[in-house]
């Protein structure tokens, strides 16, 4: 095997998530630990003591080489954590406002006809709250019902002939309104069990802009973009962006903005771009996605880099091999990417580990990033670590034969 990348920077940029960047960089030490046992090589991790942002070192030993490589997580967990303050009142106004977006502009039923997985989990929040309220009024009219009639009895037992006054129906109706929040915060308080509030946010984040950025994460992904350029201005072999979930469509803006710019220079390191479970549509399908659009279809023909779009049709989270430039109605004459390829759960999961795993479905969703106990030619940890660039590696691979390349969206215009 010959060896093309020494050294190389990797910038991994999550999806909507308000944990602290440290879990990806645990996630990396121990399920590189598990795959590098099962497909017989060594990832070595050391955490970075210093630098602007969070990130970790990697050696990897693989196939008789060695590669080094930086990580650093482009943080935006904090605009993450600001968009979920929000109160159970006002989590509820946003639900009708992100339902009515999806409806009203025709973008949730063009969606399904995509896949219906992400659809059923973007339904699954709207769903879930409405149960939740329907099931805290409920056990709030009880609670108000057995207030009264207890009540009643009292006034039986102690003021006989004297109606239940207008203050006692009152302090009932109070007792059942306290019941009926009550119920509601604790729905709210086991959340992280539930991950109802968290996908509402994450839907309506960008649904509240109909699918432009949000100004302050148009300034973040500003400061990546230097970042990144940074890099392809280092003593490296490769630069490889890794975009997951909602990351992958920042990833996109991102790299299309470098190229625009001419950021990227001629004689400098490989730029690549990983995109794993990626869940382009439900923001570019939106009516003032124009930006997106324009960054889909720019880097779409881009000579500078390399794309591979990863997805399984197993994660019931993802556009599954639903090619993210095509499927958008903006894919342009001289279309190159992404090269769209499937993680195939079904074959690189053993049957007993995807019994284990078919019905966690977030989990499922990180899989991408996770160890595979029947890896196929997509690993992770060689192409994160690994002697061969993204270029190298999937040179000559045809796309996955089940992808889903025909327009789709209703809305096509670009930003100029």
């Amino acid at each position: 095997m010959q060896q093309d990348v020494k050294r190389r920077r990797v910038f991994y940029i999550p999806g909507y998530d308000p944990i602290h960047p440290r879990r990806y960089r645990e996630l990396y030490r121990s399920e590189g630990r598990t795959q590098a046992g099962i497909s017989g090589y060594e990832v070595a991790l050391i955490g970075r003591q210093s630098g602007a942002s969070y990130g970790w070192q990697v050696t990897g030993r693989i196939d008789g080489t060695e590669t080094e490589a930086e990580f650093d997580v482009l943080v935006w967990s904090d605009i993450v954590r600001e968009s979920m303050d929000l109160g159970i009142a006002q989590t509820y106004a946003l639900m009708a406002r992100t339902a009515w977006t999806y409806i009203a502009s025709g973008t949730l039923r063009r969606l399904m006809r995509l896949r219906k997985g992400p659809v059923i989990a973007a339904l699954y929040p709207v769903g879930m709250l409405i149960l939740q309220a329907v099931v805290a009024l409920g056990a709030g009219a009880l609670a108000a019902g057995l207030a009264a009639i207890l009540m009643g009895w009292l006034m039986a037992q102690f003021a006989p002939g004297i109606a239940l006054a207008g203050k006692q129906w009152l302090a009932a109706t109070l007792i059942g309104a306290l019941v009926a929040v009550a119920l509601l915060k604790w729905f709210r308080k086991i959340d992280n069990r539930l991950y109802v509030y968290y996908l509402m946010h994450d839907y309506a984040y960008s649904a509240a802009s109909k699918g432009a950025n949000p100004p302050e994460l148009e300034a973040r992904m500003g400061v990546f973009a230097d970042q990144i350029a940074e890099a392809l201005e280092a003593d490296v072999h490769e630069v490889l962006v890794v975009g997951h979930s909602s990351g992958a469509h920042l990833g996109v803006s991102i790299l299309a903005d470098l190229i625009r710019a001419g950021r990227v220079p001629e004689a400098g390191p490989k730029l690549a771009f990983l995109s794993l479970g990626q869940v382009v549509p439900m923001v570019s399908f939106l009516p003032e996605a124009d930006r997106l659009r324009r960054d889909l279809h720019d880097l779409a023909q881009a000579e500078e880099i390399t794309w591979v779009d990863v997805t399984a049709p197993g994660d019931g989270c993802a556009f599954a091999l639903c090619d993210p430039v095509s499927v958008s109605g903006v894919a342009p004459a001289g279309k190159r990417w992404p090269l769209v390829i499937s993680a195939a759960f079904t074959q690189t999961l053993s049957p007993k580990r995807w019994k284990e795993l078919r019905w966690r479905f977030f989990r499922l969703h990180f899989q991408y990033l996770c160890a595979f106990d029947r890896p196929g030619d997509y690993d992770y940890f060689r192409i994160t670590a690994g002697p061969l660039s993204l270029a190298r590696r999937f040179a000559g691979r045809p796309p996955s034969k089940s992808r889903i390349d025909g327009a789709a969206s209703k809305y096509r215009s670009m930003a100029p």
